[in-house]
């Protein structure tokens, strides 16, 4: 069974009703994204970034996945795949895919301030002031912060060199480190770029640029890997 890794970003939720700062001119949901998502921010109000994640998970809890979420979820039927986000609601999970890496950290898990390693589940949206780790510190949404390292981007590493097919889906590959993934790709193997607004990109050999939406693009992507991969 052929290994696929799939590197997703903020286009693929985008479809799902799921909005991103990047479309807004570094406004998410209007507020400054640097009020909300760094470890300043924090420091400087608790509150308002405590409040600005419920709200984000309260619209997560309404969204359903769409089209692309549930092609790639069904590509598990044939092949072993990784998907790689670099979103942190939990679309691709809701679709049925089962090997989820988050890039960017989970809406839906806080984790202690003074110990990142103890991370909890959210039940429901809220995580307030005062809720706190068992260490009796506040917790914090569990999202990697500009100017924080990532942590899961050594075993996103890790997937993508062994892959036989990487696909790239609703990313401009300008993020990193994850953009960085697409270097990691054996030479040899088969990658697919999926995006409406297709980025400038280098000369990569066996690389396929499909300019379309996620769903659109996923579902000829899938055809062409139960024909030819499979």
């Amino acid at each position: 069974m052929k290994k696929i890794v799939i590197l997703s970003g903020a286009g693929v939720s985008a479809e799902s009703g799921i909005k991103t700062f990047r479309d807004s001119g570094g406004l998410w949901e209007g507020y400054d994204v640097m009020d909300v998502a760094s470890p300043e921010g924090w420091a400087r109000d608790k509150n308002m970034v405590l409040n600005f994640y419920n709200e984000r998970r309260k619209n997560a809890l309404a969204a359903q996945p769409n089209e692309g979420h549930k092609i790639i979820a069904a590509l598990e039927q044939y092949f072993k795949v990784t998907v790689v986000t670099q979103n942190v609601d939990n679309l691709h999970e809701k679709a049925g895919s089962t090997h989820v890496i988050h890039l960017h950290g989970e809406l839906f898990k806080s984790q202690s301030t003074i110990d990142p390693g103890l991370i909890y589940d959210i039940e429901g949206w809220e995580l307030n002031e005062g809720d706190t780790c068992e260490k009796g510190s506040q917790l914090r949404p569990h999202i990697v912060w500009f100017g924080e390292l990532v942590p899961m981007m050594t075993k996103a590493v890790e997937e993508t060199i062994s892959a036989d097919i990487f696909i790239v889906i609703g990313t401009s590959l300008q993020v990193y480190p994850a953009a960085g993934l697409l270097e990691y790709v054996p030479s040899t193997k088969p990658k697919f770029i999926i995006d409406p607004k297709m980025p400038v990109l280098p000369f990569r050999p066996h690389l396929t640029l499909i300019e379309e939406v996620g769903s659109v693009g996923m579902s000829k992507v899938r055809d062409i890997l139960l024909e030819e991969y499979r």
